[in-house]
């Protein structure tokens, strides 16, 4: 129960790594907040973390809109009185040559990955700043630790959020919240499947090229959020977590 009664912000609950966080989280004793632009998605996840026993709500949530922060936090806040981990986990996924992409991709991705961060930390911070306590995650990737093909606009947003990161744990280290990145690299969920298309392979073989051999579990990810969250990461903040079975050690 390494996070037993803290109450903990979910974006992208209704599916992938959100989604396994929630049940990991549900299991360790959270009082969950999950949110997603797709409703009945959402509503699924709230459904599966209640019949593990946790207390939850889910709410509709476009995550580049700074209303619907607003209206999060204030709900979560009125349901369970703060917040306490925030896992800024929504985002999505484009593979495309720069001189291909199109000024309209580039803002919707950005303002869902980059400024769905930023406005996440923007209005939950002033929750935990009242009671001088709490833990940000932000999901970042290894496409923000180093370079690839067709990545410059998801590399681009994803190494906003990890400078992001730093930047941000310096400034609320003395009011003790943490603010941590992780760094996943293809992971069980569609977006290895969306990957592997577009590069004209399988997920079998992205996975063969890591060091570990293999595509990294959802549940892996879920547990390195978990241990950022708890108690057990209480002198951990402004770093960075590769979650991606060796691919950013190697050449």
């Amino acid at each position: 129960m390494r996070v037993k009664n803290k109450v903990t912000l979910i974006t992208g609950a209704g599916s992938g790594i959100g989604k396994e966080t929630a049940l990991l989280f549900a299991k360790e004793g959270a009082k969950l907040v999950l949110t997603d632009v797709a409703v009945d998605a959402v509503q699924e996840t709230e459904k599966e973390v209640k019949e593990l026993g946790a207390e939850a709500i889910s709410i509709k949530h476009d995550v580049s809109k700074e209303e619907d922060w607003q209206k999060a936090v204030e709900k979560a806040v009125d349901q369970f009185g703060t917040i306490d981990v925030l896992f800024n986990n929504a985002g999505i996924y484009i593979i495309k040559p720069i001189t291909e992409l199109e000024l309209d991709t580039w803002n919707k991705l950005m303002a869902i990955n980059v400024t769905g961060t930023f406005l996440g930390m923007k209005h939950v911070l002033p929750v935990m700043q009242k009671q001088n306590s709490g833990s940000i995650i932000n999901a970042s990737s290894v496409a923000g630790l180093r370079g690839a093909p067709g990545h410059a606009l998801y590399g681009a947003s994803k190494g906003a959020v990890r400078i992001m990161t730093k930047d941000v744990a310096m400034e609320v280290a003395r009011q003790q919240i943490r603010v941590n990145s992780i760094h996943p690299g293809y992971i069980d969920t569609q977006m290895a499947d969306y990957g592997a298309e577009q590069q004209g392979t399988t997920t079998e073989e992205l996975g063969e090229d890591y060091p570990l051999g293999r595509l990294g579990k959802r549940s892996e990810v879920a547990k390195t959020v978990l241990f950022l969250a708890s108690d057990d990461s209480s002198y951990t903040t402004g770093a960075e977590f590769p979650v991606d079975g060796g691919a950013t050690s190697s050449l």
